[in-house]
This record gives C-alpha cells, structure tokens and sequence, in this order.
C-alpha cells in the first residue's frame, strides 16, 4: 500500500497543488491556461463531484475503491486483483463498484481532471485501466511538463482533441471541486494509503483477490 502524506489544502486546491497545469502559457499564478473557468456556480457553490459507479446499482454489497493514479502498487492491483473482481462480482451484478480519487499530487490530479473530462462512467473507467497500464511510461520523467504531454498523448489515443483537453485542464472549479470532494471523502473514511477498500462501509487495505474473494461471498452468503 501507498503511504505518503495526503495533500493538505493551502488555501484552496489551486495553490496546494502549485502551477504547471498544461504546456500552453499557463498563467503564473494558477497554473492554468489563459481564460480558464474560475467561476463558481450562481450560488457560489463548487460544481457536483460525480461518483463513478461500475455493477449493479442495486446490487447487495458496494466495494468502494480509493486510489492514486500515480500509486504503483493501485496500478499492481488494477492489473491483477482488480480483474477478477470485475469479471466474478461486477459484471455479474453481484456488487456496486465505486472508484474514487486520492490525490497525493499534481499528476494524480491531472490525470482524474482528464479522465473526469465529460464524466461518464464508460470514459472514466477506460480512461483509468489505460493510465494503470501506462503508469510507469507517463510518470517516467517526472518533469510535470512532460507528465503533462504524456496524459494529452494517452488521451489523444482514446478519442479526445486539443480543444477538449484544453477545456478540462483549464476547469479550474472542477478542479477545486475534486480536490476538495478528495479531502472530506479521505478525512471521514479515514484513508492514509492507497489503494483502501470499504466494503459495506468496513475498511480494507489491499489484499490478495482469494481474501477479497472470501470476504464478498461471505457478505453475499
């Protein structure tokens, strides 16, 4: 499991996470592109966080998933684990499969903002298991401008242009908006490492897919 001091908020999401949002002239200050979104809602809130869902919605068990896209041992169990659970409890309707967001830094942020872009399920759930299995390749330089082009070129290869990238890395109330959806689901849930389960509301840590196997069929009788 991942363990690193979660991200603390400075103020808001954007200074937290510092600049070096996209590779086109960010502003200084933000780190976003010129005339990106700072508005919030009418009513001065922050836009709704959608909660990525996977299986039956009605399903007798729900499993919900906390990780980092930039932690290897999320992309270990996304390779493995995660595999067989899907193809015995997901796509069979046995559980509700919920996947959320850690942000231990920017990439893990940048990467979420992109596979967030329209947010729907079908994207975000491809979009993830490519940045899984590309992991080490995109992270490879940790230069964040090159992280940064690395996310646009996996993207780009699964379906998005220029003009949609640039919108979602320029969206700088979403990205207030994870950020702090992130920090209330980690604080109440008590996550300090990735990736952590609950199941039925009760904390895992990872395990072995025959442990997480016999916990479900104990829960499904």
């Amino acid at each position: 499991m991942k363990r690193r001091t979660l991200l603390a908020a400075g103020g808001s999401a954007l200074v937290a996470l510092g600049a070096g949002w996209t590779l086109t002239r960010p502003d200084p200050a933000t780190g976003l592109l010129p005339g990106a979104a700072m508005a919030q809602g009418t009513d001065g809130a922050l836009p709704e966080v959608i909660e990525m869902v996977l299986g039956n919605p009605d399903a007798p068990v729900e499993v919900i998933e906390y990780a980092s896209y930039t932690c290897p041992h999320c992309a270990s169990f996304h390779a493995n684990q995660y595999q067989a659970l899907k193809e015995n409890y997901i796509d069979t309707g046995r559980i509700r499969f919920v996947y959320r967001e850690v942000y231990f830094d920017r990439p893990g942020l940048w990467a979420s903002m992109i596979a967030r872009c329209n947010d729907t399920p079908e994207f975000f759930f491809a979009f993830s298991e490519l940045l899984y299995t590309e992991q080490r390749n995109w992270l490879a330089s940790g230069d964040p401008a090159t992280i940064v082009e690395e996310l646009r070129r996996l993207a780009k290869t699964a379906g998005m242009d220029d003009a949609a990238l640039d919108a979602c890395l320029s969206d700088a109330a979403k990205a207030e908006a994870l950020f702090t959806w992130y920090q209330e689901n980690a604080d109440r849930d008590g996550i300090t490492g990735t990736p952590s389960f609950l199941i039925d509301g009760q904390k895992y840590s990872n395990m072995a897919y025959d442990e997480f196997a016999a916990i479900l069929d104990g829960k499904l009788g």
